[in-house]
């Protein structure tokens, strides 16, 4: 079994236990009650490339990657440094994340909120609402297209932004037919978490023109981000190399090209 279908196993196993304690009725509730956060898509549509800086405890394949994760004061410094989203992991077995981060960033910054876990249900999209995500993240692997589609326009009814995540040229056809509004390409294999950024610049093309494009991992570097930037990207998602900074500000101010 891949790590990813892994992780997907365990988050199925988890949204059973949550749904006997919040039916999706109740759920459903909750989040058609809940406001509009800042738009995640309009972040990314402003001139030059975006940066979504993500909040990640931990990893499967780099471990415990922060044992202090004083995740309020990251996200905010985040913001300060020129950030126009982030990603918060909510998944908890793997990546040690919780939805209280998710929830508790939401409300101290001002910039849109990514949720990035393993969605398997609709229930997860709903869950995001409430938590306070601009944005959720749909991995078009874990997805049937007809399960992809729906997603899609849940995300729309609940207006929530739905970045698509594609990995291998199959999945492209799919994300490219159901007119996903953005499609990040992960330079990391989910399968068995190895990174290249020859798979962004491979797959590029083949997205469609009318979608914002988000390369994802692997990004350490202003080189990385330059080479990112040449080959058309919207916008970067960076994990690892913000979170292993002593001084998360002046590592993304680098990463920006600001200092």
């Amino acid at each position: 079994m891949s790590i990813l279908n892994e992780i997907a196993h365990a988050t199925k196993v988890r949204i059973e236990k949550v749904k006997a304690q919040v039916p999706l009725e109740e759920l459903k509730s909750l989040a058609l009650s809940s406001p509009n956060r800042p738009n995640f898509t309009t972040a990314l549509q402003k001139p030059g490339l975006s940066v979504i800086a993500e909040c990640k405890k931990a990893s499967p394949s780099k471990g415990l990657i922060a044992p202090d994760f004083p995740y309020l004061a990251i996200a905010k410094a985040y913001e300060k440094a020129g950030a126009d989203a982030v990603s918060v992991l909510t998944e908890p077995q793997y990546f040690k994340g919780c939805n209280d981060y998710l929830k508790e960033i939401s409300q101290a910054i001002t910039i849109p909120c990514l949720r990035k876990d393993f969605v398997v249900d609709p229930y997860m999209i709903y869950e995001a609402k409430v938590l306070g995500a601009s944005a959720v993240l749909l991995i078009a692997s874990l997805h049937t297209p007809k399960e992809l589609e729906d997603n899609l326009n849940l995300c729309q009814d609940l207006g929530l932004s739905p970045l698509v995540e594609v990995h291998q040229k199959e999945e492209i056809a799919m994300v490219n037919d159901l007119n996903a509004p953005i499609i990040g390409i992960n330079n990391r294999n989910l399968a068995n978490f190895e990174v290249d950024l020859e798979t962004t610049k491979k797959l590029r093309d083949l997205l469609s023109p009318n979608a914002l494009f988000v390369a994802e991992s692997g990004i350490h570097t202003r080189m990385d981000v330059l080479a990112m930037e040449a080959i058309g990207a919207d916008a970067i998602l960076v994990g690892e190399s913000l979170m292993r900074a002593k001084d998360k500000t002046a590592q993304l101010r680098a990463l920006k090209g600001l200092d």
